[in-house]
This record gives structure tokens, C-alpha cells and sequence, in this order.
């Protein structure tokens, strides 16, 4: 099976400091936008934020793993070894105020993976990870 690249639709309450996190925080590139919503590749995959009125957002939870609480819901990409690290380093020096630090997940288990969470400007949390075998994606 060819792998595309997905898309995914967020609800966020305040457009314009999202729109400068994942453009200049992330570095994502912006795509297409209207003053209530605005693309970004988000690592070769399309995400939008959509405008919504905070009253309306639901509220978060966390679930346990591997001892951290672990925010959902959340959503993210896996990324290459070095690319993950490198981009955990940059994080670390914007001041990236992390749910979870970027640390080693299951280490010595099956799916081993390096991982980190932090939320946007208006509460979505991210969580990026990276395997340094990818046949471990799915492993159990």
C-alpha cells in the first residue's frame, strides 16, 4: 500500500497565535487561508485550524503509558531518528513548555520510540515521535 499524506482538521480558539506557532515555532508552511481557517504542511501532511468558538471546545483527559500521563486526545507525526532530535533541540531552545519531555518510550521493549508532547497556543496537544527501527511502528 502507497502511504499519503493524511489531513487533519483542529479546532482552535485564537487563530492568529496559532497561525504564528506552527508557522514560526514548528516551521510549517502555510497554505491556503481565510480569517477562519489556514493550511500548513505539517511535515509533508495537510493540517488546517479552524476557527471555533472557545465555548465550544471539549475538554481534555489524559490516559496512562509507560508511567506519563499521556493528553487526549492528541495528534502528531513520526519522524526520522535525527530528524526527531534535531527538532527536539530546537524546542528545547525556543522554550517549548513540554506536557512530556522528549524522552525514550518502552526502552528495550518492543516499539521502542523516542517521544515528546506539548500543546499549541490553544490547548491541541502534539505529541512527535520517531523509531529507530520503523518495522516497530506497530509492534506489540
Amino acid at each position: 500500500m502507497k502511504v499519503q499524506p493524511f489531513h487533519l482538521a483542529i479546532p482552535v480558539s485564537d487563530l492568529e497565535s496559532c497561525r504564528k506557532f506552527y508557522k514560526e515555532t514548528l516551521g510549517c508552511g502555510e497554505g491556503r487561508s481565510s480569517d477562519h481557517w489556514v493550511d500548513f504542511n505539517f511535515f509533508g501532511h495537510q493540517l488546517v485550524i479552524h476557527y471555533q468558538d472557545p465555548q465550544k471546545s471539549a475538554s481534555s483527559t489524559s490516559n496512562p503509558v509507560d508511567g506519563k500521563d499521556v493528553p487526549v486526545p492528541h495528534f502528531g507525526v513520526v519522524l526520522q531518528w535525527d530528524v526527531f532530535h534535531e527538532f527536539a533541540g530546537l524546542l528545547k531552545r525556543k522554550h517549548i513548555d513540554f506536557i512530556i519531555e522528549p524522552y525514550i518510550r518502552f526502552e528495550g521493549k518492543p516499539g521502542e520510540q523516542a517521544t515528546m508532547f506539548f500543546k499549541d497556543p490553544c490547548g491541541n496537544a502534539l505529541e512527535f515521535k520517531a523509531f529507530k527501527d520503523m518495522s516497530q511502528l506497530f509492534a506489540s
